[in-house]
């Protein structure tokens, strides 16, 4: 059965709604980035780009890399975000825009976020990577699909749930857990990305217990999460869309992975002294194992 018009908004020229991009535009391996001018911080490194696409906050570049084919695609700030891309992007492979119904043959994408965080312990200093082996979100955006946890995600996320509102009654967090790709995740050695748990807030500054002048409901947020501890395993770091890319990917049947440089250490209070360098380390050490 064909999918509605206002499910899948296509342009008049066979582009998808938000994206502004048609199929050929886009690769099968797929780098996230949140800032827009990232793209081109990763671009620069292919060795040819086919498109140059931007629409809002979304800008794709579309190049090859050693021989691969390989996108990179802007998200902009959150899991709002996250939900337009990626599922944009899945349905650029897996709908038939002229029949507006599924393909028979699916395509499982590899979709690796590059990102900036906070780190939540005190050997996560600046310029510290880290590889997410799983992510609770705290937003609510896999809540609205039908996502069912797996043993070890729900788990997480009751943990998480229980320990929060014992130490504040007020604390009534309904997270939602989900794992990165094994395959991607291997990728990424444990001597140069550290592994651990990350956690997706859905805003910058209260969510991720920054005080301002708007007054947190939990001024201890921080140390709250820093004490937590699941199978002997604490929260490594702090962003806002991890959780997002895998909740969709593993729905959606893809493969995700969310590599991150810590540019705050919110244990110690100090940030980067070079936060542009810190983020091209990292595009360099990641493009060197894709």
């Amino acid at each position: 059965m064909p999918i509605g018009q206002t499910d899948l908004i296509l342009s008049p020229d066979g582009r998808i709604y938000h994206l502004q991009l048609t199929p050929e535009q886009v690769a099968q391996t797929i780098i996230t980035v949140g800032d827009p001018d990232r793209v081109t911080d990763v671009s620069k490194h292919f060795d040819s780009i086919e498109h140059r696409v931007q629409h809002r906050e979304f800008v794709t570049h579309t190049g090859m890399l050693r021989g691969r084919r390989v996108s990179v695609v802007s998200t902009g700030i959150g899991t709002d975000n996250v939900d337009i891309v990626i599922n944009e992007l899945d349905a650029l492979h897996n709908i038939d825009f002229a029949t507006r119904e599924i393909k028979p043959k699916l395509t499982a994408l590899d979709v690796i976020r590059i990102g900036t965080t906070g780190g939540l312990q005190t050997n996560m200093t600046a310029g510290t990577f880290i590889v997410s082996s799983i992510a609770v979100g705290l937003d609510n955006l896999m809540h609205f699909y039908d996502f069912e946890e797996n043993v070890r995600e729900f788990s997480l996320s009751s943990a998480l749930a229980d320990y929060a509102e014992a130490r504040n009654e007020d604390l009534l967090w309904m997270p939602y857990s989900a794992v990165a790709s094994d395959a991607l995740l291997s990728l990424f050695p444990t001597d140069e990305f550290k592994r651990g748990i990350t956690l997706t807030a859905p805003g910058f500054y209260a969510p991720q217990g920054r005080k301002i002048r708007a007054r947190p409901l939990e001024p201890k947020m921080l140390q709250i999460l820093q004490q937590f501890t699941s199978d002997k395993n604490k929260i490594t770091n702090i962003e806002m869309e991890t959780a997002g890319i895998y909740g969709l990917c593993r729905l959606l049947g893809h493969r995700a992975v969310s590599c991150s440089v810590v540019l705050a250490n919110r244990t110690d209070d100090t940030f980067s002294t070079d936060p542009a360098a810190d983020v091209e380390r990292l595009i360099v050490a990641v493009l060197a194992r894709l």
